[in-house]
């Protein structure tokens, strides 16, 4: 199974393991299952931090190589997954949530998030 993770998703599979609901850890942690990361997040993560909005337990491109040498994935973002996001529903206006959502449903890829506003769009969440 492929998951993408949602910017929360990542921030707590980092540092706090125990804010993921149990079956989401178990497909996390699952050796079958590719887990992403979107640069999406990563860029959503620079402008939160740059804003005060945002304090991480390590610079942000230390976590990055951290996660990718326990196997995380990243995830680009290409001109196809941009073109997708125009068929989603205009459910709230959040670009980064809406680009993560057309990308997930590009790789055809479960949607790790707590988030209940992803109930209104077309793609499979996990939690």
């Amino acid at each position: 199974m492929n998951l993408l993770l949602d910017t929360h998703a990542f921030i707590w599979w980092d540092g706090d393991q125990t804010k993921l609901s149990s079956r989401a850890l178990a497909a996390l942690y699952d050796p079958a299952n590719t887990v992403w990361f979107s640069v999406v997040s990563i860029w959503e993560m620079v402008i939160k931090s740059q804003l005060g909005k945002l304090t991480l337990r390590l610079p942000l491109s230390q976590i990055v190589a951290q996660q990718q040498a326990n196997g995380l994935q990243a995830l680009g973002v290409t001109l196809a997954d941009v073109l997708a996001v125009q068929g989603l529903p205009l459910v709230h206006k959040d670009p980064f949530d809406r680009l993560l959502i057309a990308q997930a449903n590009m790789e055809a890829a479960e949607f790790v998030t707590t988030d209940p506003i992803f109930a209104h769009y077309p793609v499979r969440v996990l939690w």
